[in-house]
């Protein structure tokens, strides 16, 4: 560990969290302009519906528009082999069979947050990262597509086990931009257009029966998931050829069935980890909207600061993916309930995790982790394992750092706002006696933040007046 400054590996990984700390603070300032903008637009038009009345309401209500995806994920899905089940005596009940499945798949599509866009005939339309947009609708996409081939072979198996005919299924998709024209008053409906729609359709043609094709640009988001292997190339418009690829199953070491169908708990975390940065971005934009204007020190960047060192100290720790997969969500979260008040925010932030994470998937068990880690950045700090030492050491890294009277500074103008301290002075002999019986608990923080206390103590003293 006395070695960690000079390992290459970890000086590249703090250079990039450096980089990713630059882009979201740019990424921060580029969506609180656009947040004005639209606001600015909103209530522009809330004044124009005033002065219509009612029939404005009307025609509001009826208003379509136009959404560009930058990345979402179409599927295109036909059941076919309607001649094989002509003519028979139990053909109606087979095609009552094919509504049965298409309301399975509604159901499949509503589990994996996919959006259902239509179904046509024998052939059935939907789309990930519509309407909402997401990293992860790549792997929803196909996850959903194993999913619907098991309930089709289930239903066919009670047709074929008694040497009755059923009806044949393939599956093509595609990811790419789309343009989404929506209609409609209380459901929405999005009609998807671009040559990402027709790219998804001409992967289902090209497929087989019983086959999932997927293309090269959905293969590489999802290919350490997933067993592919390459199906052929397809000519693609000013594009030349296209490979294609055939979906065989989840992967021997992420599934949890002989079948390959189920994600393991590898999977799944490793699903949650990806899906973070979505995650992240909402928080933080949430934080960015709600948090008190004079919290000059526990805001955005501070949060970002704790996510990112939080994350450096586990590499250096050594602790699991999963590990840290919590604490990166603990650290995004720890401050959230600011937003209701400092007194007992602690609380108020594992209380909304509680809330918000059993819907981004994250198991009981991991949920209750990640609220012991809020809890853990409450002073004075009693960490009782190592990801709560961790957690702590994040919390208060700029304890630490050779900008810590600065740093410290803004978190004095912040309980002078509140009217908890106002005498710099005060607030400096403070420090001094919160310095003297501060320590970081693992070594990771202890080698990075090196900074002599002694020397920190030192310089408050230097501008303490008596």
């Amino acid at each position: 560990m006395e070695e960690l400054n000079q390992d290459p590996t970890l000086v590249k990984r703090v250079q990039k969290l450096i980089e990713e700390n630059r882009d979201l603070n740019n990424q921060m300032k580029q969506l609180s302009a656009k947040n004005d903008e639209l606001s600015i637009q909103i209530d522009t038009l809330k004044t124009r519906l005033s002065k219509l009345g009612d029939s404005a309401k009307d025609l509001q209500l009826d208003h379509t528009q136009t959404i560009k995806f930058k990345m979402a994920t179409v599927l295109f899905l036909e059941i076919h082999g309607f001649k094989s089940v002509s003519g028979e005596e139990d053909s109606k009940e087979i095609i009552d069979e094919l509504d049965n499945l298409f309301y399975q798949f509604d159901d499949i599509t509503a589990n994996f947050k996919i959006e259902k866009i239509k179904t046509i005939g024998d052939t059935y339309m939907c789309a990930g990262g519509v309407p909402i947009k997401n990293i992860t609708n790549p792997l929803d996409v196909v996850l959903s597509a194993l999913e619907m081939y098991n309930v089709f072979n289930e239903t066919k198996e009670k047709y074929t086990s008694r040497n009755k005919p059923f009806y044949e299924m393939k599956i093509g998709i595609h990811t790419g931009p789309v343009i989404a024209n929506t209609s409609g008053k209380k459901k929405i409906s999005y009609d998807l257009k671009g040559e990402t729609v027709n790219t998804a359709s001409r992967m289902m043609s090209a497929a087989e029966n019983g086959m999932i094709i997927i293309s090269v640009m959905t293969y590489e988001l999802v290919k350490d998931y997933f067993t592919c292997e390459h199906y052929g190339k397809m000519p693609v418009k000013m594009q030349g050829n296209m490979d294609m690829y055939s979906v065989k199953r989840i992967k021997v070491s992420l599934s949890e069935n002989r079948e390959g169908r189920k994600p393991n708990e590898i999977f799944r975390n490793s699903y949650l980890m990806r899906q973070l940065t979505d995650f992240q971005e909402i928080i933080l934009e949430k934080l960015e909207k709600e948090l008190p204007s004079f919290l000059f020190y526990h805001n955005v960047k501070h949060t970002i600061d704790v996510a990112t060192q939080a994350e450096l100290i586990a590499w250096g720790e050594g602790i699991s993916d999963e590990d840290i997969l919590l604490l990166k969500t603990a650290a995004i979260l720890h401050d959230v309930g600011q937003i209701q008040g400092a007194k007992d925010h602690e609380d108020r932030g594992a209380a909304m995790a509680k809330e918000i994470l059993p819907n981004y998937g994250y198991a009981p068990q991991q949920i209750e982790t990640i609220c012991e880690l809020i809890m853990a950045t409450k002073l004075p700090p009693n960490p009782q394992n190592l990801l709560q030492q961790i957690m702590c050491d994040s919390d208060l890294d700029y304890l630490g750092r050779s900008d810590f009277i600065p740093v410290s500074n803004t978190l004095f103008e912040e309980l002078k706002a509140q009217n908890i301290i106002t005498n710099i002075n005060d607030w400096n002999k403070i420090q001094v006696k919160f310095l003297s019986v501060h320590q970081f608990y693992t070594k990771t923080a202890n080698t990075l933040r090196s900074v002599n206390k002694q020397q920190q103590i030192d310089r408050i003293k230097s501008i303490i007046e008596d």
